[in-house]
């Protein structure tokens, strides 16, 4: 038994999943929407989810985090409360790409464009292809426009959008040609249900390879490249950006 939690949106998704001969089986899936704060809900939600089935910290097998890319601060949150359980509690954690659970909530076969909002005019893509219970990355994910986003969509033309930066961008983008029946309704927002199926516990973890575990931020903060203010003591910014 795991729990899986993704907040790389204003979303929180909180699953319980129980390990089933070759499978999973959810016994709770817990989703805290807006105006509630995710450092309000964390860790407490945690707790409650825990003390309905009767099961404690310490007897979970380990933690699921989503590691974005997404919201700068939803991803500081969720990560800094489950390496922080992970430690009380002597657990093994894992993360999977927030926007490849969105992906395994699209249909099989076709290109899915997977997207999240950065900031005004800034997505995140993450381009994949389901199959069962698994997603292909089809290259490393991105920040870009959406008039970007428009003319890959144009250059795949059997590609779908999803995801949560649809609600807020599908005008824009149906404005730039992209056909309506192109971008899904569903999902909005990463599920911790898809993040428990996508990832894989370790056999053993350190407290080094614990610490050491980052969200994935694609692209470094407008804060961190304000030319304004001086660069804080430590790598900069662009060192902790993953390629893959």
């Amino acid at each position: 038994m795991f729990l899986a939690l993704d907040s790389s949106t204003l979303t929180l998704s909180l699953a319980l999943v129980e390990r089933e001969g070759e499978g999973l089986r959810v016994l709770e899936h817990l989703v805290v929407a807006p105006p509630r704060k995710q450092s309000e809900a964390l860790p407490g939600v945690v707790g409650e989810v825990l003390a309905r089935h009767g099961v404690t910290l310490g007897a979970l097998e380990g933690l699921v985090i989503g590691l974005g890319p997404g919201s700068f601060t939803g991803l500081r949150i969720g990560l800094s409360c489950v390496k922080g359980l992970a430690y009380a509690a002597r657990l093994k954690v894992a993360g999977a790409s927030s926007l490849a659970a969105v992906a395994l909530e699209g249909p099989e076969g076709p290109p899915l464009f997977a997207l999240a909002v950065a900031r005004k005019d800034d997505l995140y893509l993450g381009r994949y292809r389901r199959t069962g219970l698994g997603v292909e990355a089809l290259g490393p994910e991105e920040a870009m426009s959406p008039e970007e986003v428009a003319q890959r969509m144009a250059a795949e033309p059997e590609a779908l959008a999803l995801g949560p930066a649809l609600p807020e961008y599908r005008a824009a983008l149906e404005r730039l040609g992209v056909a309506p029946s192109r971008l899904l309704d569903a999902p909005t927002f990463p599920s911790a249900v898809a993040l428990a199926h996508l990832a894989r516990l370790p056999e053993t973890q350190s407290l080094e390879a614990l610490f050491a575990l980052e969200p994935h931020y694609v692209r470094a903060s407008a804060p961190e490249l304000n030319p304004k203010f001086p660069p804080l003591p430590g790598p900069a910014p662009t060192a902790r950006l993953k390629e893959d």
